[in-house]
């Protein structure tokens, strides 16, 4: 059970990585409410989307480390 949290969070970290890498203009409605005071732009979403991408890898990394064991 635990294996399948992870990977439902590998597979969250994917979905919003892509979303902002191919739909940034989508997700700055839900950055600028996330970030009130700093307003979100392009940039700021990509990067974001750049560090779930990642997330994701590392994480996935991990559940596959662990199955190996």
């Amino acid at each position: 059970m635990d294996r399948m949290v992870q990977l439902l969070v590998v597979q969250l970290s994917l979905v919003f990585g892509v979303a902002g890498l191919l739909w940034p203009e989508k997700l700055v409605a839900v950055f600028d409410v996330l970030m009130f005071p700093w307003p979100a732009t392009y940039k700021l979403v990509r990067a974001n989307a750049w560090g779930a991408l990642l997330l994701a890898l590392f994480l996935l990394a991990a559940v596959v480390a662990k199955l190996h064991l």
